[in-house]
């Protein structure tokens, strides 16, 4: 992991959190790589979104250009037929009451941060950037703060190196997000997001909403204009 110090790789969906996350390592970090993942998600579209994100934060400052570097897409299909989950499939997208939502894919993040710190480790680079949130989320157990955690030290014993696990969302719900996104880039980079990244579940990009494009009516939707519109009204106070 020679030379490791100043490099990052951000696990890049497509989606607002990872594309603020990006944001946020640009900032940071000399060299920034990302890296996404082809799991035959539902939203596959979002991969699609990612070329967009990337050459636009690059145009919005010369030095996020310089220091954006090499994308990777990883495919992890194997999650398509390891269970029901409605992120992987036709299933009805529901959250029964005391129950996990039907969107929750077992294992992904898990297999993600390990295929990112594979990358990671072949590239030179030490910090791995994932924008899973424990404040304003679904309820996916695998974006708790404790995970990311024990998924640390579990990278770091195995692969015998030095990880570190960023996760710059983990505490701030989703008007803080756009908020992050407002403080990094201005209006220019919460443009960009609203208008480029894509969080719908449903995959759908044939209406621009107030949030950003999306079926409106998917928890990720929902979830998403509830962000923005106290956002917005935060801004104007």
């Amino acid at each position: 992991m020679s030379g490791a110090e100043d490099g990052a790789l951000v696990l890049f969906s497509g989606g607002q959190d990872s594309a603020t996350c990006l944001a946020w390592a640009l900032a940071r970090f000399g060299r920034v790589e990302t890296v996404g993942f082809d799991y035959g998600q539902r939203h596959r579209i979002e991969l699609a979104c990612r070329a967009g994100l990337r050459d636009g934060m690059a145009a919005l400052r010369p030095d996020w250009a310089g220091r954006l570097g090499a994308d990777h897409v990883l495919d992890a299909g194997v999650l398509r037929g390891l269970s029901g989950s409605a992120l992987v499939s036709a299933a009805e997208i529901t959250a029964p009451e005391g129950q996990l939502p039907s969107t929750f894919v077992p294992g992904r993040n898990l297999l993600f941060g390990t295929l990112a710190a594979a990358v990671a480790y072949g590239r030179g680079l030490r910090h791995l950037v994932l924008g899973v949130c424990e404040t304003d989320y679904s309820g996916y157990p695998d974006c708790r703060d404790d995970t990311m955690k024990a998924l640390q030290v579990a990278l770091n014993l195995g692969m015998d190196a030095r990880f570190v696990l960023h996760t710059p969302l983990m505490f701030v719900d989703k008007a803080g997000t756009w908020a992050m996104a407002a403080a990094l880039g201005g209006a220019a980079l919460v443009e960009l997001i609203r208008v480029e990244s894509h969080s719908c579940y449903e995959g759908d990009r044939t209406v621009l909403r107030e949030f950003g494009y999306g079926c409106g009516s998917c928890p990720a939707c929902e979830l998403r204009a509830r962000g923005f519109a106290a956002y917005r009204r935060l801004a104007a106070a």
